[in-house]
């Protein structure tokens, strides 16, 4: 029995990413990520939000593997839990800039003229900003909470996932199953559904896994300036802000989980670029 096209596809995606040494190092950098994650409640060996005055800050050694807070929390559980958080936030976050911006991308590149025109200069004030001023500006605006940073920082990634969508739809848009479909009575939401959208999802997801870690660390930053996480969540960006102040003499405690958000980001960037480059037809060939 022949496979399904999309195993065969996965198949040949897996097999081509395992012969790629960049693919395999961010694999298994998100892997650990991810691991380390799910198995929090069971790999933390003390609860992350407890206090324990008697053991503030200190180093690093076998009862508390990163050290401990000022106040005396266990870092290595806080770093742990804190995985959970940073990865839910990024994927998220990019859930929602990317199925929203592939909706405006699509739906702006397969109407064209007027419709496109509006959209796309709707788009282009958006990344007239900076990300992370803009990103600051609207979770300020909107108030400090976890949930907040969360819509900032999707609202300012919907336009890279429009733009991108939005050129795929106007080279998918003149194809012959289109014309076919248009022919033969379907409306617009049908072919935007069935036809637009599926051709640009694996540009969608190279860029959904290049920008996840940019998603991280825009939260993070925004955690770290008090409009993100607040205590007693162990968020990576909100632990690097409280560990600043100490950072001279117990350095620990901004370190990791400072450590923690730089191999996480480029774990995704690089296996990102290692995706796109995979997903790249003439590779295929």
């Amino acid at each position: 029995m022949a496979a399904h096209p999309f195993l065969r596809e996965l198949q040949l995606t897996l097999k081509i990413l395992s012969r790629n040494p960049s693919a395999v190092m961010g694999g298994v950098v998100i892997a650990a990520m991810v691991l380390l994650a799910v198995g929090a409640p069971l790999l933390a060996p003390h609860d992350p939000v407890k206090l324990s005055l008697g053991e503030r800050l200190m180093a690093p050694g076998a009862a508390h593997y990163f050290g401990t807070d000022e106040l005396g929390r266990d870092i290595f559980s806080r770093v742990l839990f804190g995985a959970r958080i940073s990865l839910s936030i990024g994927l998220l976050v990019i859930t929602v800039a990317g199925v929203t911006g592939a909706l405006i991308g699509a739906t702006s590149g397969y109407f064209g003229g007027k419709i496109d025109n509006v959209i796309m200069r709707l788009m282009d004030v958006i990344l007239s900003f900076p990300s992370l001023i803009l990103a600051l500006a609207l979770a300020a605006a909107m108030g400090p909470s976890l949930v907040n940073a969360i819509l900032a920082t999707a609202f300012v990634m919907i336009p890279k996932f429009a733009r991108l969508v939005r050129g795929e739809a106007l080279v998918v848009r003149e194809l012959p199953f289109v014309a076919a479909s248009r022919v033969a009575g379907a409306g617009h939401g049908f072919i935007i559904r069935r036809h637009i959208l599926p051709n640009c999802l694996n540009s969608a997801i190279v860029l959904a896994t290049l920008t996840l870690g940019d998603a991280i660390l825009i939260a993070a930053s925004l955690s770290f300036i008090g409009l993100g996480a607040q205590p007693p969540t162990p968020e990576w960006g909100a632990m690097i802000a409280s560990g600043r102040k100490f950072l001279m003499d117990q350095w620990w405690y901004a370190t990791f989980p400072g450590l923690f958000i730089l191999f996480t980001v480029i774990g995704f960037n690089i296996f990102g670029d290692a995706l796109r480059d995979v997903l790249d037809p003439r590779i295929r060939r």
